[in-house]
């Protein structure tokens, strides 16, 4: 390892060189600040300020007593959805019934396409008339509405626009799995908040804040996994943890706000400087039309603004002319309606099915999914091994852990029929009852 340089900058510069070309691995070990600074004959100061530079940029981290070592590369955890071709009934996926998607060509053949060219708005104008009127009193006094490629697009801009790596954000434990994987690409620490069926805790959410984190991530309502919310006392004892930490960034998904039946409660309290409320079209429209809508105080709106600009980059206006059109369309809200009925259904079909068997399911709850916490000592990947070799693919709670939970399943319910949710109920009994080495009572 040759490292040189008489200022922070060109320590930087040479360490930054001997990681990138492979000389510096992964979790190899930086030499303590006094022994660099003695090798270069400078002072101790100089190379803790060019070690804290590459703790910044993400090439180092540091370990406290253990020092600071080269960072690993951030590699994607699992995903959301299945591979194509399986022949088991999917109960993992975590994927909108298609049945209940609108037609997205059907629209845009009806209401046209105009081409859109450099330095032109970023905003359709009547898509933005139309949001607007959507989010109605969520949106505060003076706050900017921003376009984004779907919500985990927004909140790695929102992230960005913030935090270094290796800050702090405060998430739900369990975690939504975009999100997880947003924060480790980014180089950042996620502080697990507990939860229990009414959402974060608000004494947890205070104790990772005084850890250091300067982010909350929240999912207000159809938490995933669990599917569950935010009452409205929550909401509010949130708010009071938040009101006394101003300085906090506050991002809340609201991914599912096309389709909710739970209301939406707020925990962003008055005096919070940084926040955001993100709504994307994904649940209602389908996946693969990435489009959010970012609500956010001005200063974090015109942060956002400067990489979603004329003449650089912005959501296509093909994308925004489908959304527009969608969203003005009495049929298709219509079939959210209805849509959202149907899901209702089958949510409520599924835990009185597993009730029925002597099973629980974390409740109230919203959503495509359901969690259900399984019995102490139970291994859930041979649950759900046991399961699949009946026909079920279903994802267990693991990876949606930050920190170690009790065994659990996560059943995306979007396609799930009454008579099949009869059907894995009582398989999953059994399975449990197997694995116990005896028949579980009713």
């Amino acid at each position: 390892m040759k490292i040189t340089g008489s200022t922070a900058s060109e320590i930087f510069e040479g360490i930054r060189r001997e990681a990138h070309a492979g000389r510096l691995v992964a979790g190899q070990s930086l030499p303590p600040v006094r022994e660099m600074a003695e090798r270069l004959q400078v002072n101790r100061n100089t190379v803790a300020a060019a070690y804290k530079k590459l703790v910044a940029a993400g090439i180092a981290e540091t370990l406290g007593r253990n020092g600071t070592v080269i960072r690993s590369v951030a590699r994607q955890g699992e995903q959301e959805g299945l591979a194509p071709g399986s022949s088991l009934i999917d109960l993992a996926g975590g994927n909108p019934d298609p049945a209940w998607l609108p037609d997205p060509r059907r629209v845009l053949g009806a209401g046209g396409y105009r081409p859109t060219l450099y330095g032109e708005p970023v905003f359709d104008g009547d898509l933005e008339r139309l949001a607007r009127r959507w989010l109605g009193a969520d949106l505060r006094e003076g706050d900017g509405l921003t376009l984004t490629h779907g919500a985990v697009d927004a909140i790695e801009r929102l992230l960005a626009a913030y935090l270094v790596p290796g800050d702090k954000v405060a998430v739900e434990d369990p975690c939504f799995l975009g999100s997880l994987n947003t924060l480790r690409c980014a180089g950042l620490e996620a502080l697990p908040v507990a939860m229990d069926h009414h959402g974060m805790r608000p004494g947890a959410l205070e104790a990772a804040i005084s850890a250091g984190a300067q982010a909350v991530l929240c999912t207000p309502r159809a938490q995933n996994p669990t599917g569950c919310g935010l009452s409205e006392a929550r909401a509010g004892a949130l708010r009071e943890v938040l009101g006394r930490h101003p300085h906090v960034l506050v991002i809340e998904d609201d991914h599912f706000a096309l389709l909710a039946r739970a209301p939406y409660f707020s925990i962003a309290a008055e005096a919070t400087t940084r926040r955001a409320l993100v709504r994307s079209v994904s649940k209602g429209f389908g996946p693969d039309l990435r489009l959010a809508f970012v609500a956010s105080d001005a200063g974090t709106a015109e942060r956002l603004a400067l990489r979603l600009a004329p003449g650089t980059t912005w959501v296509s206006h093909l994308l925004q002319a489908v959304v527009r059109d969608l969203l003005g369309s009495d049929s298709v809200w219509a079939r959210l309606d209805a849509a959202r009925d149907g899901y209702q259904l089958n949510r409520e079909g599924l835990i009185r099915a597993l009730q029925a068997e002597g099973l629980d399911a974390l409740q109230p709850c919203d959503g495509f999914n359901v969690w259900v916490p399984l019995p102490d000592g139970c291994d859930a990947q041979a649950v759900a091994e046991a399961l699949a070799r009946l026909g079920w693919c279903v994802r267990t709670g693991e990876p949606f852990a930050i920190m170690a939970q009790g065994a659990a399943l996560r059943l995306t319910i979007s396609t799930l029929e009454p008579e099949d949710a009869a059907r894995f109920a009582a398989d999953l009994r059994g399975c449990l009852g197997q694995l116990a080495g005896q028949s579980l009572p009713h």
